[in-house]
């Protein structure tokens, strides 16, 4: 018997094994995603190559904060990913349980990870269908939006974004950016002149760091 004395329609192990398809299958998404972002935070990493090479400091702090957000977004998901497989290991406790019992028994640690995973953008349509079968089965309760999630301190957030992107461009350009704010420009070598070929060439370049910032926020969101 579920929740208020609703009993499911299907059997308990069924419904384990549907769910339990489910999560795999919105894992390999994450997955998917985590590699596009991937692949288009190594291209904005060579791009910040470049820039560092013609002295162009400005789009390389640019394109650092880029792989910045790109590294949060990476995170998330694996956190995500590691929060379903948390939900995989207690269904599999359930189906023990069922054995026992013959019916589901309430989880909190399922209630906790499904209330973060319904705020995951590229599940949450999958992760808000499942809480409702699930809360509909008496494994979690009824959900409420928390709307002090992920309230933070701006200035701490800008003062970590900035040492994050000073690191970054540290290790990218090999020490040539990011020891210090003072010490940069006597790292960069002189920029190359500016001729008719080399402004068409520079405005080139810009729509290229327009369209893969376009790329990494169409992927992050």
């Amino acid at each position: 018997m579920g929740l208020f004395g609703k009993t499911s329609e299907k059997p308990p192990k069924d419904l384990i094994n549907e769910w339990s398809l489910k999560l795999r299958k919105e894992m390999r998404v994450i997955d998917r995603q985590i590699r596009d972002i991937q692949r288009e935070q190594d291209k904005v990493k060579r791009s910040i190559k470049d820039a560092a090479k013609k002295g162009q400091k400005d789009v390389c702090v640019v394109l650092a904060k880029e792989v910045v957000q790109s590294k949060k977004a990476i995170n998330k998901l694996y956190a995500s990913k590691a929060q379903m497989n948390s939900i995989l290991l207690s269904m599999k406790n359930q189906l023990a349980l069922i054995r026992v019992s013959g019916a589901l028994q309430k989880s909190t640690e399922v209630m906790k990870a499904m209330q973060s995973l319904v705020k995951i953008p590229e599940i949450q349509a999958t992760m808000r269908e499942l809480s409702k079968e699930m809360c509909k089965a008496g494994i979690i309760e009824e959900m409420m939006e928390d709307v002090f999630e992920g309230m933070e301190d701006e200035d701490e957030m800008e003062e970590e974004a900035e040492a994050e992107v000073d690191k970054i461009l540290f290790e990218i350009t090999a020490g040539a950016l990011g020891k210090a704010p003072s010490k940069v420009t006597d790292a960069l070598p002189e920029p190359e002149p500016q001729g008719a070929a080399a402004a068409s060439e520079e405005e080139e370049e810009e729509e290229d760091i327009e369209e893969m910032q376009s790329r990494l926020a169409a992927l992050r969101s």
